[in-house]
């Protein structure tokens, strides 16, 4: 059965993106990251926010540009949004409903990973006691302001259990089983 596992890069001081959504800042950790290329291939679906889905791209500009991990990744995508598109995208499924994203995700993924990605979407994996682990890449850099990794004013606490703590190549490689 899936796993979901949520996956961020963040700064040091917590966000995972800047103020607007602002990804630019990640482009210079994005360097060979044997940890995160072995992810990868564990992964079986994407379980995604729309503002995620639609935002900043850290790959702006290169061959990876709108391709999940800069193109180091293919397979199912599950956007999760309030306002299904008209169009339709080969390997990406809109759904309007948080559970039914989930599902359909895990159902897709197998025995390998549902990989989510957005700020929004992990809290609510977590609030809905589904969230299995959490990987976070902290950079070194403090951007300040913007997204937090996880922001529920008034939320509980979760205990979390160590996994392993890696010197990766630009960042400090965190990954965690939710208790």
């Amino acid at each position: 059965m899936a796993k979901v596992l949520y996956s961020a890069t963040m700064s040091l001081d917590g966000f995972i993106a800047g103020p607007g959504g602002d990804m630019s800042w990640m482009t210079e950790y994005l360097g060979p990251n044997p940890e995160v290329k072995e992810l990868i291939t564990r992964i079986g679906a994407l379980l995604v926010g729309r503002r995620t889905f639609g935002g900043d791209d850290p790959h702006k500009g290169d061959e990876g540009e709108g391709k999940p991990f800069g193109g180091g990744w293919e397979g199912p995508q599950f956007i999760v949004t309030h306002h299904l598109p008209q169009e339709t995208i080969p390997g990406i499924t809109f759904v309007d409903d948080f559970d039914s994203a989930l599902a359909q995700a895990k159902e897709a993924a197998g025995d390998k990973y549902v990989n989510v990605l957005g700020a929004s979407i992990g809290r609510q994996c977590l609030e809905a006691g589904q969230l299995d682990e959490v990987l976070v890449l902290i950079a070194p850099l403090l951007l300040g302001d913007g997204v937090r990794l996880f922001d529920h004013p008034g939320g509980r606490n979760v205990k979390l259990e160590r996994l392993s703590i890696n010197q990766v190549p630009l960042a400090t490689s965190l990954w965690y089983k939710v208790s």
